[in-house]
């Protein structure tokens, strides 16, 4: 008994290691995929970030005659939050401005994800750089935000 206990929960860890180590936070919206990329867009900017661009993936597959469900890219961003963190790991410009992604899947969700600034820090070999906590805490604030009723 005592093995299968210790089977069950290095299975529960593991799976929830999976999920974390790919570095997405994703939020189920209870709002149309564009009507939560507007709201975000508008969070974005009520904040004073600038919206570098939107991308409609799904308008993109269209243009080549493929379908995709809807899928829109954010890419956003201010200098006073990525800078610092690029003065701790340069290389952390490669994925910055930072990203949200709304997508409707199979079933007819729709999710917002966002990378976890704290595995993008783990990635560049920075996890105690102190301009990591603010962007965990705005990304998380203005995603919530945009995904409210």
């Amino acid at each position: 008994m005592f093995f299968r206990i210790i089977t069950f929960l290095c299975l529960m860890a593991s799976s929830v290691l999976a999920t974390a180590a790919d570095g997405l936070i994703w939020l189920e919206s209870p709002h149309s995929p564009k009507q939560t990329m507007d709201k975000l867009e508008a969070i974005v900017k009520d904040r004073g970030l600038k919206v570098f661009a939107r991308i409609d993936h799904a308008q993109g597959a269209e243009s080549v005659g493929e379908s995709l469900r809807p899928t829109e890219l954010l890419i956003f961003g201010n200098p006073k939050g990525g800078t610092p963190l690029m003065q701790c790991a340069q290389t952390a410009g490669i994925d910055l401005p930072l990203k949200a992604l709304v997508w409707e899947d199979e079933d007819g969700k729709v999710w917002l994800g966002y990378n976890d600034p704290q595995y993008l820090a783990e990635r560049h070999g920075v996890p105690d750089c102190a301009v990591v906590n603010n962007l965990v805490d705005a990304l998380a604030g203005m995603t919530a935000q945009a995904i409210e009723r």
